[in-house]
């Protein structure tokens, strides 16, 4: 089987939910390393300029969005599974949840009180990206109170659901709920000073903390972004080309199209031609000289497809 190759950045919460998915399936993973910010040239050669990271990466085929990345791996690698508990919906519902509401809380009250202190391009370009174009951090930390009220009622209830008796949040065995909400308390821990203080309340998060540290993030081993172009540029997608004849927008193989996330950040589209439609996932067709020809997935939730 063509070896996971997975591109991201130490410092990214949103690589570490997928890491933390690495750990819990127990897989061995090639590691590439890119820039903390744009640019990434060798990466945006695969993804069509995707901006956000991680992605990960079987041959020829690209996965954008930890959505796109998470259902990858169930599908290639179902044991042990991502839903040890009953029913494999509702964790995806969670995650529009820890990925929205409750992370921008937690990116206003990482950054804002701090923002003198960062680098002015990650605080513009990480405050554009999860708060929209017209963030304002020195209003964001005057408002840190009514924040932290906030977080401190997102965080009860995650509480609540580790006092259900169950080591994890839906099983005796770590899901993939356990890599949504992991990956936001590694965030909040690594970047808010009074955090040892705020979660004095909440034993129950700190004792699901310690097991899910204990998993690990499986075998990684490293690999650089021109090994990872070349591989791309000598395989072929393995994704046949397929309609769906109940797709609401009408789209079909052959078109063009632009992609992008629901919310306006002033991220650039990435246009390609469409290669497979589904209810969760859309595949383009990309071509580039460093890559050659692939196929970029994306994931339908929170992204808007537009014909061109």
């Amino acid at each position: 089987m063509t070896e996971i190759i997975f591109h991201h950045y130490p410092q990214s919460p949103v690589a570490e939910k997928v890491r933390a998915a690495f750990g819990i399936k127990k897989l061995a993973w090639r590691s590439v390393e890119h820039n903390r910010l744009p640019d990434r040239p060798e990466l945006f050669a695969m993804t069509a300029g995707y901006r956000r990271i991680p992605v990960m990466q079987f041959g020829a085929d690209i996965y954008c969005d930890s959505q796109c990345i998470l259902r990858e791996l169930e599908r290639r690698f179902p044991t042990p599974s991502f839903f040890p508990g009953p029913g494999k919906g509702m964790p995806w519902a969670v995650s529009r949840w820890t990925d929205g509401p409750l992370f921008d809380l937690l990116f206003r009250v990482a950054f804002a009180p701090v923002m003198d202190a960062l680098p002015p391009a990650l605080v513009t370009d990480r405050s554009r990206l999860y708060l929209g174009p017209n963030a304002d951090l020195r209003k964001e930390a005057a408002d840190l109170p009514h924040v932290l009220a906030q977080l401190r009622g997102h965080l009860g209830w995650l509480e609540a659901q580790l006092g259900s008796g169950k080591p994890y949040l839906t099983a005796d065995a770590p899901s993939v709920a356990d890599a949504f909400a992991w990956h936001i308390m590694w965030f909040f821990r690594a970047r808010y000073a009074e955090v040892g203080t705020f979660m004095e309340e909440f034993p129950g998060i700190a004792a699901w903390e310690e097991r899910m540290k204990a998993i690990g993030h499986g075998t990684p081993s490293p690999m650089t972004p021109a090994e990872a172009l070349a591989i791309a540029k000598a395989a072929e997608s393995q994704v046949p080309e397929k309609a769906d004849p109940r797709d609401p927008q009408g789209l079909k193989p052959g078109m063009k199209v632009a992609i992008g996330p629901l919310t306006d950040t002033g991220e650039k589209q990435v246009e390609g031609i469409v290669r497979s439609i589904g209810r969760e996932t859309l595949v383009i067709n990309h071509e580039h000289a460093l890559c050659g020809k692939v196929a970029i997935h994306f994931p339908r939730v929170g992204y808007r497809v537009t014909v061109t």
